[in-house]
């Protein structure tokens, strides 16, 4: 067994360093790295869900409303969805960035409270961009592309594995 581990691990053993601690490989990548490097960089498979889906909706309702009232009004519901997803990665940027470092529940608490804050700014303040800067913007489905992507949040919350 010990023949097929890579030349990192052998040595990480060597060492006397408990590599499950320490020292990961990533077989995909066939490269040895600190443990904790690259998984402080990893998303939650919930959370990539919902990023990929709201990208998703927010594509599809941007073709939907191209096809049906033109190049604006896609325009504009891409904006919508896209103010929703720029929210979303503050929020999991924000909270779940001291979540895993939080070891109580006031800390865990205070990260939620405060990735709710960067997602409540963000999306002032991509509003406030949005109205002052498209001057060609579709109110219909800008604001339903919105609203559809963030109900991608209410199905992840009742989406079970």
């Amino acid at each position: 067994m010990s023949q097929a581990r890579p030349e990192c691990l052998k040595g990480a053993l060597q060492q006397g360093i408990e590599t499950f601690l320490h020292v990961r490989f990533a077989s995909a990548m066939r490269v040895c790295y600190a443990a904790n490097v690259l998984e402080e960089l990893a998303v939650h498979p919930q959370v990539r869900w919902v990023l990929r889906s709201q990208l998703l909706v927010t594509l599809l309702a941007g073709l939907v409303a191209g096809l049906t009232l033109g190049m604006n009004a896609a325009v504009s519901a891409v904006l919508g969805g896209g103010i929703a997803i720029a929210s979303a990665l503050a929020y999991a940027w924000r909270a779940l960035r001291s979540a895993r470092v939080a070891v109580d529940a006031r800390r865990a608490l205070n990260a939620q409270v405060l990735g709710e804050g960067y997602k409540f700014a963000v999306t002032l303040l991509l509003f406030s961009l949005v109205f002052t800067a498209y001057a060609a913007l579709v109110p219909l489905p800008f604001f339903l592309a919105y609203a559809a992507t963030i109900v991608v949040y209410w199905i992840a919350l009742l989406r079970q594995r």
